[in-house]
């Protein structure tokens, strides 16, 4: 054989052995991004389930809590239930998992939950180092400090060598540490993995004060023995967006849930609520009918029906109705929706286009 041969011969071989080379060391390299390989086609196989598996905490009232009928409720559930009604049109085709802080990452990470909507503050490190993918802020918080009325603390520097109770494995733990060291502020961190413990060891007495995001200490001080013994100071320390989060890996399915979050604000900008979008069915403004689905194939491109918004409002409601029966001012919590408001209501909250 001649030598030219040769080559055109074994040139295929080398082509093969270096392309699985290539995919091997790309393989390895995506390995090593947290959650990737557990997410891939991860739409695909919560289809196959026929539900969405949601890691929530279930522990904070507003949030995420397990009532005594056993049924979820708060903002984070109901983003749950909003990406099932998108996907199923129906709400309830969630299976809910508490979480700890410690373990929330692991479990978005290695699959075990499709996507993780638990009072989460969208950070640098959670975007990079830990592979996490954020939705849209869905509550815009700040950490805060609870204390009781009696102990006579009005701000930070009255809690020079105090205990503060504080949950570990959060951005809370180095918010307040953060914050104490530039204020040349000592005091004695009691920390716990378990927010019931974190709260009850400050209920009991054994620490002067809890500090947590300003919704968690509302939220958690509502079920304390005395909540009216107790109040929280003025000072924010932290800025805090919380957001539901799905793992890299996974466009489709970050995009996915990405829409079903700005389907809940948009919903509400345009005025369309679970009680009269049935209202707008023949609407001839084009920027309801492509978010109604009505006009325009939208909905194809992340791979679900064109009506996917139409299904969430439906179902679940906008994020003013969430709001406010998670939140609002008829339940026990009463919270202002502040910077939760609409930006045209001098918020935060801003939809990109439906086009």
């Amino acid at each position: 054989m001649r030598k030219s041969a040769l080559i055109l011969a074994i040139a295929p071989l080398i082509f093969a052995i270096t392309a699985c080379g290539g995919e091997s060391e790309q393989t390895a390299n995506t390995a090593s991004t947290p959650g990737t390989q557990a997410t891939r086609n991860r739409w695909n196989t919560v289809k196959s389930r026929g539900q969405v598996i949601c890691g929530v905490s279930g522990e904070v009232p507003g949030f995420s809590f397990v009532g005594n009928d056993g049924k979820y409720s708060g903002i984070d559930v109901d983003v749950c239930r909003a990406i099932a009604a998108a996907l199923f049109d129906n709400p309830d085709a969630v299976e809910f998992r508490n979480l700890n802080s410690k373990e929330r990452f692991t479990a978005l990470q290695t699959g075990e939950v499709d996507v993780l909507s638990r009072n989460t503050s969208w950070t640098l490190s959670r975007d990079t180092s830990v592979g996490m993918e954020f939705a849209p802020v869905v509550f815009y918080d700040g950490q805060a400090i609870m204390v009781r009325k009696s102990s006579g603390i009005k701000s930070l520097t009255d809690l020079k060598d105090k205990a503060i109770c504080v949950q570990t494995g959060t951005t809370t733990e180095q918010n307040l540490a953060d914050q104490m060291r530039k204020r040349g502020i000592t005091y004695k961190p009691v920390v716990f993995e378990d927010v019931n413990i974190t709260f009850a060891t400050y209920a009991e007495g054994r620490c002067d004060a809890v500090t947590a995001d300003r919704s968690a200490l509302v939220s958690r001080g509502s079920i304390l023995p005395k909540p009216e013994e107790n109040v929280i100071l003025d000072e924010v320390i932290s800025s805090e967006p919380l957001a539901p989060a799905v793992a890299k890996g996974d466009t489709r399915w970050a995009d996915i849930v990405k829409w079903a979050v700005y389907s809940l604000v948009k919903a509400e900008e345009l005025g369309i609520n679970s009680q009269n979008i049935g209202q707008f069915a023949n609407s001839n403004d084009p920027d309801i009918k492509r978010f109604l689905g009505t006009e325009g194939n939208l909905g194809e491109g992340l791979g679900l029906t064109n009506d996917f918004a139409a299904r969430i409002v439906k179902h679940v409601g906008n994020y003013a109705e969430i709001y406010d029966r998670s939140l609002g001012p008829k339940t026990k919590l009463n919270l202002a929706r502040g910077q939760n408001q609409l930006w045209t209501k001098g918020g935060l909250l801003y939809s990109p286009p439906f086009r």
